[in-house]
């Protein structure tokens, strides 16, 4: 990238401060027991038995028994607590000798750690590892919760109404509605999270005190028009309501400043409900999120402190509820997973209506608030609140190489697999590149935090929600075993509810940043094993690949001879590869106890859908 903006620097001078460091939550829970520690082909795979009430675990090594025992910090640059075993060490150097403990994380920090176990991971051999995939498809199926396309993030809304030349010459409000409507229709998404209601062109302050919503309408008429929900982020500031007008973030210069009077933010708050209610209807706003600021927990975003973020909070609930009960609020909607236990335990000291917890994490599949939620329900008598992650992504880091990588798309899905359980909804931050925090796209592959680049074209994060999409039908039972089994290697299994068509979804990918272009290493040969098929039927194979040669939009940037932005007959190249095409694979045929076996070589980072079609 060229030179850094003001903000960009300003960013990176406070993005690591918090702006409270309190914590709050259950005291400190056992360490986990019966930990083993695996070698394993380029890795040492860590199990250990899981702790009731954890929300993780941190993963400690050392060089030696006696430490010192240091977490493990696989490049994501969040939270580096995972949410449940088994962990898969990459960053082991092959044959050499390390020492391993597990601590058990709850909302007050990592407790202590567990007995120490050692490993040594191996070196590549001459062919690739193997691991099974074992596939019920007589099993009663389960659901498989959309938490995946539930809701997607994207850059302030008012780019729809963007009336300037964007990067590379585009036209920035067509390609960001039809980056929405692309989402929309590939991967099903239902609503969308951005920041900036409150931005100078979408409220402003009337002389006689009243707010103006008259850019907010032509903003929401834009987008409501695209068929999608908003997630109505109640942010940022109103310079005349601030406390500190100056006290800004980001290139447009968005005001994260405490209000000056509470009492006007409970206005503004119960007046926009109002106002949306007016102009879209009562009950389409009732399905509408209401969700407060956006991580206050990091001095960035917020000049206050978190009793401050609790009244702002609770002021804004308040309001909203005021106008309709129906309308769910929640937050606090923070950075890595902070301040989620102090909201809850706020609410229910004080009667504070709470709907649903919303917090972010970067570069890790999300802890599990599960036992926390559950708990504030038990002591409340209210409905469990939703878990809502309303960021997430591989790297919290702008212009980051990771997330125009292939290496993204598996972890999406280890991500996404790992959410089913846990929470309700997991949006990737975020749609498109067109995106201005702290500058537009210097370039058309920048390390840009869409799934999507400039002009639309699909990268390979995008597609692995894509094919998360395509699996028809009820959930199966898919097990993995073998080197790295549900570590590197995971699977997800669908049948149509006739037993006409399979989906399998299998991917081989791995936490670790410093394998970013991948590690030989890592490859794996992969058996699927299928049983519970009509004895003797036969079934077409159809297969799609995500990889470095296939689905890699950038890869055929490179061999156009890459550059900053493509030329017309550049565009059209890329356009025509912007998909991902079926490979039919013949047919399989049923044995007579009702099996069948596949193998197909998964590289690392990879992945492989399988679509099976009872002839």
């Amino acid at each position: 990238m060229s030179e850094k903006s003001a903000a960009h620097v300003d960013w990176e001078s406070r993005i690591g401060k918090p702006s409270d460091t309190r914590l709050t939550g259950a005291g400190e829970l056992p360490a986990p027991t019966r930990v083993t520690a695996r070698d394993g082909t380029g890795h040492v795979l860590l199990d250990w038995t899981p702790v009731d009430g954890a929300l993780g675990y941190l993963v400690h090594r050392a060089d030696t028994a006696e430490g010192p025992f240091e977490p493990l910090d696989h490049l994501g640059g969040d939270v580096l607590a995972v949410p449940h075993p088994p962990y898969a060490d990459t960053l082991a150097e092959p044959g050499r000798g390390y020492h391993y403990r597990i601590a058990t994380w709850s909302d007050s920090g990592a407790g202590g750690l567990s007995e120490a176990v050692t490993g040594s991971a191996a070196p590549a051999g001459p062919a690739p590892a193997g691991v099974t995939v074992a596939v019920d498809a007589s099993a009663p199926t389960t659901d498989l919760p959309g938490v995946w396309n539930r809701m997607i993030g994207a850059e302030h809304f008012s780019l729809l109404i963007w009336d300037k030349p964007g990067a590379g010459g585009s036209d920035v409000a067509a390609e960001y509605a039809r980056a929405l409507g692309i989402v929309r229709d590939e991967i099903g998404v239902r609503s969308v999270r951005a920041h900036g209601t409150f931005l100078p062109e979408t409220v402003s302050v009337r002389p006689d005190g009243s707010f103006d919503f008259s850019g907010l309408d032509q903003v929401y008429d834009r987008f409501l028009a695209t068929g999608l929900k908003p997630v109505v982020e109640l942010s940022f500031m109103p310079k005349e309501l601030a406390a500190d007008p100056g006290y800004t973030v980001f290139d447009y210069k968005a005001l994260v400043s405490t209000p000056a009077d509470w009492d006007r933010w409970g206005d503004l708050c119960r007046d926009l409900t109002h106002h949306l209610q007016e102009r879209y209807g009562r009950d389409e706003v009732a399905g509408w999120e209401f969700e407060v600021w956006n991580e206050a927990n990091l001095e960035v975003f917020w000049n206050g402190t978190q009793d401050d973020y609790h009244r702002l909070y609770e002021v804004a609930a308040r309001a909203v509820k005021s106008v309709d009960e129906r309308i769910r609020v929640g937050g606090p909607s923070s950075a890595a997973a902070g301040w989620v236990g102090a909201l809850l335990e706020h609410c229910r000291t004080h009667d504070v209506p709470l709907d649903f917890v919303s917090t972010h994490t970067y570069g890790n599949a999300p802890l599990d608030f599960r036992p926390m939620t559950r708990a504030f329900a038990e002591s409340t008598g209210r409905p469990e609140p939703e878990i809502l992650w309303t960021e997430w992504g591989v790297t919290p880091t702008h212009f980051h190489r990771v997330s125009d990588s292939v290496f993204a798309a598996p972890f999406v899905l280890r991500g996404m697999k790992s959410a089913l359980a846990s929470t309700d909804a997991l949006a990737y931050w975020v749609a498109s590149d067109q995106f201005e925090e702290l500058g537009w796209p210097p370039r058309l592959f920048h390390g840009g935090f869409g799934l999507l680049t400039v002009g639309n074209l699909r990268k390979p994060r995008f597609w692995a929600l894509y094919l998360l999409s395509q699996l028809a039908g009820g959930r199966i039972p898919a097990a993995v075993t073998g080197d790295g089994a549900d570590a590197l290697t995971e699977a997800l299994a669908t049948r149509a509810e006739d037993g006409s068509t399979l989906d399998l979804l299998v991917w081989n990918g791995t936490l670790d940043q410093s394998k970013i272009d991948g590690d030989e290493a890592l490859h794996r040969t992969a058996t699927v094993r299928l049983s519970g098929l009509t004895p003797g039927a036969s079934y077409t194979l159809a297969s799609r690949r995500v990889d470095e040669r296939h689905a890699n939009i950038q890869a055929v940037w490179n061999d156009l001879g890459g550059g900053d932005w493509p030329d017309d007959q550049q565009w059209e190249k890329l356009r025509a590869a912007d998909q991902l095409p079926e490979e039919g694979l013949g047919s399989v045929t049923a044995e007579a106890d009702g099996t069948a076996a596949l193998t197909f070589e998964l590289p690392n980072p990879g992945i492989r859908f399988l679509h099976l079609t009872r002839a």
